[in-house]
């Protein structure tokens, strides 16, 4: 079994979002970042901070000449702020040993700090036109239903890479976009909640035709409030908010609901590197403890 490519890269070609990074004359550290920052995070919150990104790190060697604290300040309430240390780590890497450029090869993406599987063949696929598969969640889904026919995708493995490249086009150009396409297609339309099967431009989908089967796969519900995460975040807050270092009686204010949580929030923003400790116990960023 197989995906319509032309059916799915014409829909592509009439339907597909205009986000910025889809544009013409976007760099591969552009296209980067923007990945970077659309890990769990919706493109609605991204854009407006990717934008400003851009303008003020054009090139990775912009950022690297920035502290870690400026990058966590610019980064914002994107969530899962250790992107941001990694991506930061990453620019140096890149101005350093790659002469600011942003390698094409897989392998040598894979080298860079903060770039997993997924976000190599992404910027290898989406900056540099190649045919790789790009499998994230939207894509394991579609895959499941249009051709197993599953309401939802099995665990990740290794085998999702393989069975993702066995459905692209064999010519270059085509299968880049399919890539893209089959990913529009599982954020758009074949969601995982309520998947709009009368816009699917697939003229074939398994699931569909076995008169979709429920998911035998119970759903996980992913709460924020109340969680380390968000003490974490208040946390940060604080310390995004201010230019100098600050006494812990502050940071106290900012979660004073549960202070043991509190406490281990602020250990594991220590132990992660996002914040620091001044030699008179005062916290700031990353990178802001000594002047």
């Amino acid at each position: 079994m197989s995906i319509d490519s032309d059916a799915l890269i014409d829909w592509y070609d009439e339907t597909a979002r205009d986000l910025p990074w889809r544009r013409p004359g976007v760099t591969a550290w552009q296209i980067l970042m923007s990945e970077i920052m659309l890990q769990q995070t919706p493109v609605v919150r991204v854009e407006p901070i990717w934008r400003e990104w851009v303008a003020r790190w054009p090139v990775p060697s912009a950022m690297a000449a920035s502290s870690q604290g400026e990058v966590l300040r610019a980064w914002g309430r994107l969530g899962y702020p250790r992107r941001a240390l990694r991506l930061h780590e990453c620019a140096r890497v890149l101005a350093d040993e790659h002469g600011d450029e942003v390698p094409a090869d897989v392998n040598v993406l894979l080298g860079l700090p903060g770039i997993g599987a997924y976000t190599a063949r992404a910027v290898a696929c989406f900056a540099y036109g190649q045919r790789v598969p790009v499998v994230d969640t939207n894509v394991r889904r579609v895959v499941a239903r249009a051709v197993h026919g599953r309401a939802d995708a099995a665990n990740p493995a290794a085998r999702d890479l393989a069975e993702t490249e066995a459905l692209l086009p064999g010519d270059v150009p085509r299968a880049a976009k399919f890539s893209a396409a089959l990913m529009e297609l599982g954020a758009l339309i074949c969601t995982a909640r309520t998947p709009t099967c009368t816009n699917c431009p697939l003229p074939h989908c398994t699931w569909k035709s076995a008169g979709h089967p429920p998911s035998t796969t119970p759903r996980r519900t992913q709460k924020y409030t109340g969680t380390d995460r968000q003490a974490r975040g208040r946390l940060l807050d604080v310390l995004r908010n201010t230019p100098t270092p600050v006494p812990r009686a502050t940071l106290d204010l900012a979660w004073p609901q549960n202070p043991t949580q509190r406490t281990r929030a602020l250990d594991s923003l220590l132990t992660d590197g996002l914040i620091e400790q001044t030699p008179e116990g005062l916290f700031a960023l990353a990178g802001e403890a000594t002047p």
